[in-house]
């Protein structure tokens, strides 16, 4: 073999084991070459910070417009409730018109003919604990052909105070049940609001390290590729000195192949993984994917595991929506164990009412008879107003189930839906410490992980620096250095996960902490 012939294998070879140069571990994050870079920039895809994914999402993510409407929904439900101690306005009219037929001397008339108009109006108003207060006031207006009535028309006026207080059924805990359970449910719904928008980021970070890792994992496949075709090409070179055999070539191409099965693999990998990111954040790229701009972090502050799973307990406000629900449950559950006890009601009333109306003279026999009232509608409101004619009242209302089997049947059911909020609560709870332990564990092996994959690559970098020498020496075949090829590409992989997954880590212990 002539020395220019040796001069380009060792060039070649050179060239297969140089893209995967070790990176520097002063910062893990890096590409580890400039030729590294060269194939990451000749990508096509649209440039996109973690940032703006993040903005993107917050922004279009129906998940998180379905969280909005629950919270709405809750939000009205509150306005609901509160709505049960407005003042409520009420009034009636009523028209009545009757004709009758009488056979007594002392209706009037042989047809006697009424006319009746009746007004109610007044104010409703029930109180947090459980108190029904209602003024009313009623007025009439009587007209009639009856020759004996001294009032034709008739207006008459009855105002009435009245006030209902139930004893035993719990005063404020029955009366405001509704109320106070919407406003747990709100503030539930708020936190899973609000916690709801960290998973979101904390997803979006995960994929956007993923979309990352599956970018330099295409990059590591397309140099391997690449290399496979040049080893391939001095293996035939070397096949024609006599210097190598047929197998060696065949398996030079057998490589090649794998590697070009493996390139298609790896760059549908990376589209998939945009895919993911597109749909997650609601917007798609103008080029053929993204590409990420951002790289992870390389240093990340520890705290002791213990630490990390109090301040979850304290602020993960998934844990927190929990705590409401059930808090909205006991709220329930204690007003119906008040509620299954035997119904007494305090009542009372005070009032006053008026007469008036336009006199008639009433010929009974000989004798001519006429009232001393008189006025209109005016004057008997003006009675009643001034109690002139006072009335009161104040008394107790007793009502006992016999069996007790619809409230006591109620207490329970509530009592089970607590139950079932405190497991509720209790695997949650387990749920994220387990969560915050294995975050935590990956983030503290991390910069372990990462010097363990570090130095992986400078490892398969100098077998392969060796496998050449060897080949050229003659000492190792093509099908050994397809396999120290292969080596590296693992390592590199491996590289690529330790970066991102420390990464993943983070955000995920971020997640759950806040």
């Amino acid at each position: 073999m002539t020395s220019i012939n040796r001069k380009r294998l060792i060039s070649l070879l050179a060239s297969l084991a140089l893209p995967f140069a070790a990176p520097a571990r002063a910062a893990p994050s890096a590409d580890p070459d400039s030729a590294f870079q060269a194939v990451l920039a000749e990508l096509e895809g649209a440039p996109l910070p973690l940032d703006a994914a993040v903005q993107h999402a917050l922004k279009n993510a129906t998940s998180l417009r379905r969280a909005e409407a629950a919270y709405l929904a809750a939000k009205a439900a509150v306005r609901q409730e509160q709505g049960a101690f407005d003042p409520e306005f009420f009034f009636s009219l009523d028209h009545q018109s009757l004709d009758q037929a009488t056979a007594s001397f002392f209706a009037g008339a042989s047809v006697l003919a009424t006319r009746q108009t009746t007004s109610r109006t007044g104010l409703r108003l029930g109180l947090p604990v459980g108190t029904q207060l209602e003024l009313a006031l009623n007025g009439t207006r009587l007209g009639t052909n009856s020759q004996f009535a001294f009032l034709d028309p008739e207006y008459s006026a009855a105002g009435r105070f009245s006030v209902r207080q139930p004893l035993l059924s719990g005063f404020r805990r029955s009366a405001r049940k509704g109320l106070t359970h919407a406003e747990q449910a709100l503030s539930a719904q708020k936190a899973r609001y609000d916690q709801l928008v960290l998973d979101l980021s904390a997803e979006v970070e995960r994929r956007y390290w993923d979309l990352y890792a599956a970018g330099r994992d295409y990059a590591v496949q397309r140099f391997l590729h690449d290399r496979a075709a040049s080893f391939l090409a001095e293996t035939r070179l070397r096949s024609q000195a006599g210097l190598v055999g047929p197998n060696q070539v065949a398996n030079a191409r057998t490589f090649l192949a794998e590697q070009a099965l493996l390139l298609i693999d790896r760059q549908e990998q990376l589209d998939h993984q945009s895919d993911q990111l597109a749909a997650l954040i609601g917007v798609r790229p103008e080029a053929p994917r993204f590409l990420p701009v951002d790289s992870p972090p390389g240093d990340f502050a520890g705290e002791p595991v213990e630490t990390q799973i109090e301040r979850a307990f304290v602020q993960n406000l998934g844990l927190q929506a929990a705590q409401r629900d059930l808090e909205a449950a006991q709220v329930l559950a204690e007003a119906a164990r008040v509620e299954a006890r035997p119904r007494a009601d305090l009542i009372g009333s005070l009032g006053g009412g008026g007469l008036a109306g336009t006199a008639q003279e009433v010929v009974f026999g000989s004798d001519t008879l006429r009232t001393g009232r008189g006025g209109g509608l005016g004057e008997a409101l003006s009675q009643t107003a001034k109690r002139e004619y006072p009335t009161w009242s104040v008394g107790v209302e007793l009502s006992v189930p016999i069996g007790f089997r619809q409230a006591s049947g109620e207490r329970e059911r509530l009592e089970a839906q607590v139950l079932s909020a405190k497991q509720a609560h209790l695997e949650i709870s387990r749920r994220i410490e387990e969560q915050v332990r294995g975050a935590w564990r990956e983030l503290s092996h991390g910069r372990d992980r990462l010097e363990a994959a570090t130095e992986g690559v400078a490892a398969a970098q100098e077998q392969l620096r060796i496998g050449m020498v060897e080949f050229h020496n003659g000492r190792s075949t093509a099908f050994e250095m397809v396999r120290l090829g292969a080596d590296l590409a693992v390592a590199q992989r491996r590289y690529s996960e330790a970066l991102v997954r420390t990464a993943k880590a983070a955000a995920t212990l971020k997640q759950l902490t806040h």
